[in-house]
Parts: structure tokens; sequence; C-alpha cells
């Protein structure tokens, strides 16, 4: 989905059903551009929704689980060094995420009506209250 439209028609309809929850994956760009859209359905709706990364949860998303930018970041910058210093990038290997990142809020829990268990909140990177 990628218009506004359809992303609350579809939630809307996947929120008709008992149970639900969401797995927020996609396109950065259009998860950017829709990014309060999306977090403003669940909640209305009442759908856990587990987002790609920490800014949605910051947001106001329920919970956040991806690939930590910043790590991304410095690693990007040492391949730069290393192209920078004479390397050919076709030389250098492609690298995976390595760290990632778990980001809860509690706030948005609470007025969900969902309790975190506390085993969950210990695993947690940030907890946002």
């Amino acid at each position: 989905m990628h218009a506004a439209d359809e992303i609350e028609r579809g939630i809307s309809r996947f929120a008709a059903g008992p149970n639900g929850g969401l797995i927020i994956v996609g396109p950065p760009s259009s998860l950017v551009i829709h990014r309060d859209l999306i977090i403003t359905l669940a909640a209305r709706n009442k759908l856990p929704a587990v987002y790609p990364n920490r800014l949605f949860s910051t947001h106001g998303g329920l919970m956040a689980y991806g690939a930590d930018s910043l790590d991304q970041y410095h690693r990007a910058a040492s391949y730069v060094d290393r192209i920078l210093k004479g390397e050919k990038p076709a030389d250098l290997p492609v690298q995976a995420p390595v760290k990632y990142q778990l980001v809860i809020n509690v706030r948005t829990a609470n007025a969900m009506g969902i309790v975190i268990p506390p085993t969950l909140l210990a695993l947690a990177d940030e907890v946002i209250e």
C-alpha cells in the first residue's frame, strides 16, 4: 500500500478481525511519508504494531525492532575511509546489519490497554515512558 487511502482502508479492514496486530515493513520512503497516519490508525483501532525503526516509537508507535541506524552509519563511514585510502569499492564485502535495536513505548501500551511483560521491557534497548 502506498497511498493514504489504501493504508486507511487496509488497516481498518484488518482491525475488523479479532486479535490482530501489525508488523510494518516496506520501502522506507513510503513509511516515513505515512508514518503518522499508520501510527494513528494502529492506535485508534487498538492494533499492537511493531515498526522497523526507533523513529516510529518516538512518534507514538508501540514498539520498534530493526537495524540500529547509527551503527550502520558508523560502518558506512569506515567504508568511505577505506575507499579514500585507495581500496576499490567493488573489492569491499557487502555487509548486513549486526546490531539491532528494540524500542518500546510504554505510554502507548498503557493508552491501548496493553501490558508489556517485565522480561520484554528488560530486553529493550530503550523504553519510552
